[in-house]
């Protein structure tokens, strides 16, 4: 409509010229009419061209908006049917490892069952032993449960001749109860372990203190089974010679106690090792 008003605007204004009948003023009046027509024209031209522009490019970007939303859809779906898996196989995880937890937890119970009960019997076994003792064969011995094991420390004095590994006539009734309790208590090993200080022994027929520590040992084994019936099958002699003080040397009453043989009482290992062998398998093993 503006469009046509200035073109019958611009008309008149010829039809006035041509006629000349038209004074200056009124035709400069129409020339500016015309003038801000055209001004009028070019802007909204201009506001129209922007206008398509702006359509276009919102469109582009609603085109853009329309395609995220899809590709953001097909992501959570993806996402939702992965976390739909991760949750079925965590529950199947956490199953399997609350069965390992279980067997594990039941394992331990075994292991802690079987400390107790080993540790409950070396206690009566020393408490018995002790008891039997009288105060002067105390003196001489040496009762302790040290890491689940009963160690009998006996005096070289009261054990041997002196200078000889022949057994003592006066040690013949502590060995006596060594071996009765050894006797009642048939699940557990002995070994018998000799000792020596570090003066080397001068004797034809021993050449060092190895040698006087393991015959020393023999002989009590020999003692306790010849003599007080002790199953062989249970006994251990061993030497240890001087490389296994518990005192110094260089005093008497150093030497004197490093001068020992102990009589060591383990529980055998045959409940301990089945136990070993009943642990849960790691998976990787089971694999």
């Amino acid at each position: 409509m503006k469009k046509g008003k200035l073109i019958a605007m611009s008309l008149m204004a010829a039809a006035l010229l041509t006629t000349g009948c038209v004074s200056k003023k009124a035709l400069q009046e129409c020339q500016d009419d015309f003038k801000s027509l055209q001004d009028k024209f070019s802007a909204q031209s201009l506001e129209l061209k922007e206008a398509q522009t702006n359509v276009t490019n919102l469109n582009t970007r609603i085109a853009d908006a329309q395609q995220e939303l899809k590709d953001q859809k097909r992501a959570n779906t993806e996402l939702q049917k992965a976390l739909s898996e991760s949750i079925n196989q965590g529950g199947a995880n956490i199953s399997k490892l609350v069965d390992e937890i279980n067997a594990s937890n039941k394992y331990i119970k075994q292991l802690v069952e079987a400390k107790s009960k080993s540790d409950s019997l070396n206690m009566a076994l020393t408490n018995k032993l002790t008891k039997s003792l009288s105060k002067e064969e105390l003196k001489d011995v040496d009762v302790q449960v040290l890491k689940g094991v009963v160690y009998i420390s006996l005096n070289d004095n009261m054990l041997y001749k002196s200078g000889s590994y022949e057994i003592s006539p006066k040690a013949a009734e502590t060995l006596q109860k060594i071996a009765k309790i050894i006797t009642d208590y048939s699940d557990y090993e002995v070994l018998v372990e000799g000792n020596t200080d570090n003066v080397p022994i001068s004797k034809t027929n021993i050449r060092n203190n190895w040698d006087l520590s393991a015959l020393r040992a023999s002989s009590v084994v020999q003692e306790l089974q010849n003599k007080y019936g002790v199953n062989p099958s249970r006994l251990t002699a061993g030497g240890r010679g001087e490389y296994n003080p518990v005192a110094d040397n260089s005093t008497d009453a150093g030497r004197s106690k490093n001068r020992r043989t102990q009589i060591i009482i383990t529980p055998k290992l045959d409940q301990f090792l089945d136990l070993i062998d009943q642990a849960p398998a790691d998976e990787e093993e089971t694999k």
